[in-house]
């Protein structure tokens, strides 16, 4: 009504001065803080509750700081204005309007729909929020259209969704701090990658150099070997030929005497110079030219023909493991899950406990790598890391990437697990336990059965025991896998998930006596 709205107009300065700018009610309690702000002893105190852990606490409508936190006391005089202004029936329009804005989108109805027209706007506006239809209201609407619904003031429910805000935000932020620690692994990857390609390339092309100079020199050395025996034999050759030729004309010569002396027609003449012609010699090279084969050097082409043929089998034979190993480098370590154990041993990795992580009941021995569950407590520092309830013990590595290791258990019951580096350490509740929450998996080895656990929830798997068990994870694709470890081996329990952080490995060892021990691996 008109009187009503008139009412409201007359005490609007009442309603600023006498509300609390935190609740936005009329003040309860009122206390007033050095700067002369006045608020609600509740919501002050809980103010600076909040404000406790950073040590210095202020004052919302001013922010002036105050330290150390102040002793508050009753305004009395303020308390009983408080209760006048009850008495007037005014608490109405001083507890629940607030400036509403131009942009404040509960105005346009206001100004739009003819039933809700009627309603006065006041530079005093009510902050409230329907839960119900999601949307801020003023007071008539609060008594009229959102009547019966769940509402509360603007201030509260603000309060409400700045705390999921922040923690969305914590979320978001531990999401961009794990990528950022990929974004770092893959970069050291990427440089490792790069300095291992350029060093072996190097190295390989170093080696295939030297190995094209020794050909080129075994093939310098034969090539030697042939002109310096074809020199030598071609000279022999011609001597004999020079020889040959100097007896040919020496033969021809003593022809043409002969010749000459057979045509003399004086018989006396003739036999006078017959005896006188010297008998013929024999020829001293006709004995030592022997007639071969044409083939000189072909047997040494046949040799080396052999060699390259020798040569080109060892490098096909070579060549197929050194294609094999350039490859199985795998950065991303895509690909399916291997077949076999030598499969597996080649992403085998170095695993070491870590003893100040380990519960007091446990042993660490054989160089880090065996968990034994004792009778009597270890002399052992006092450790934040340290499981104070639960008999588990983590190992110091992280895993990233593809793993595999194996670990060789004895006793009751023994869990062999993967955890996230956060899981709880303190008291035995089940935030500590591997397999009972939701950031571990744990693989439970009893003597004659399996079962695998994860937030609690745990499957049976069926077949035989086994004393030593094979883990296999890929952290990029989300896989984790057990196996029974013998002759061959099985698959136990397989896991497609998507890890959010880097892995530790872990075990739980159940009663006294009992051991598991991270092997070592060829």
């Amino acid at each position: 009504s008109s009187s009503w709205n008139q009412k409201m107009e007359q005490n609007q300065l009442d309603s600023e001065t006498f509300s609390c700018s935190i609740c936005l009610d009329l003040l309860k309690d009122p206390v007033t803080t050095s700067c002369g702000h006045s608020y609600c002893m509740k919501c002050i105190k809980a103010q600076w509750d909040e404000e406790d852990k950073k040590g210095i606490h202020s004052c919302p409508q001013c922010r002036e700081t105050f330290t150390p936190r102040p002793v508050l006391k009753k305004n009395t005089m303020l308390a009983a204005l408080v209760e006048q202004m009850k008495k007037t029936g005014l608490q109405a329009a001083a507890a629940d309007h607030c400036y509403a804005g131009p942009e404040d989108n509960h105005l346009q109805p206001h100004l739009d729909v003819p039933a809700m027209k009627k309603h006065k706007l006041h530079d005093e506006v009510m902050k409230m929020f329907c839960r119900t239809d999601r949307k801020c209201i003023c007071l008539i609407c609060l008594e009229e259209e959102h009547k019966g619904h769940d509402t509360v003031t603007a201030a509260t429910e603000r309060t409400e969704r700045q705390r999921e805000l922040e923690e969305r935000r914590g979320n978001i932020q531990q999401r961009i701090q794990d990528r950022e620690e990929d974004v770092k692994l893959l970069q050291q990857e990427v440089e490792a990658i790069n300095h291992s390609a350029d060093k072996t390339v190097e190295d390989s092309e170093k080696i295939f150099t030297q190995l094209i100079r020794l050909l080129q020199k075994r093939s310098s050395e034969v090539k030697q070997q042939i002109r310096s025996q074809q020199e030598t034999q071609v000279s022999r050759a011609k001597d004999v030929q020079e020889k040959l030729e100097q007896e040919i004309t020496e033969l021809k010569r003593k022809d043409a005497e002969l010749e000459q002396l057979s045509h003399t027609q004086d018989h006396n003449q003739f036999l006078l110079k017959y005896p006188s012609l010297p008998e013929l010699s024999e020829s001293t090279h006709s004995s030592s030219i022997n007639i071969r084969p044409l083939r000189h050097f072909e047997d040494v082409t046949a040799a080396v023909s052999e060699l390259r043929d020798k040569l080109q089998d060892v490098l096909r034979d070579k060549w197929t493991n050194i294609s094999l190993m350039v490859t199985e480098v795998d950065v991303l370590l895509s690909g399916p899950e291997p077949k076999s154990r030598p499969g597996f041993l080649k992403y085998s990795c170095q695993i070491t406990l870590d003893p100040n992580t380990a519960n007091t009941l446990l042993r660490i021995s054989e160089e880090n790598r065996k968990v034994t569950r004792m009778n009597k407590y270890q002399s052992y520092s006092s450790q934040p890391d340290r499981f104070t309830g639960w008999p588990q013990v983590l190992t110091r590595e992280n895993l990233t990437g593809r793993c595999y290791w194996e670990v060789e258990w004895s006793g009751l019951l023994v869990h062999i697990s993967v955890t996230y580096k956060n899981i709880s350490r303190a008291g035995g509740g089940y935030e500590c336990g591997f397999g009972y929450n939701d950031k571990s998996w744990a693989l439970v080895c009893l003597q004659n059965s399996f079962n695998f656990g994860h937030n609690n929830i745990w499957t049976s798997i069926s077949g035989p025991g086994s004393s030593r068990v094979g883990v296999f994870l890929d952290h990029t694709a989300g896989l984790l896998s057990f196996y029974r470890v013998s002759e061959t081996m099985t698959l136990l329990h397989r896991v497609q998930t998507t890890f959010t952080q880097p892995l530790l490995a872990g075990v739980y060892v159940d009663n006294t006596g009992a051991s598991a021990e991270f092997c070592k691996l060829k």
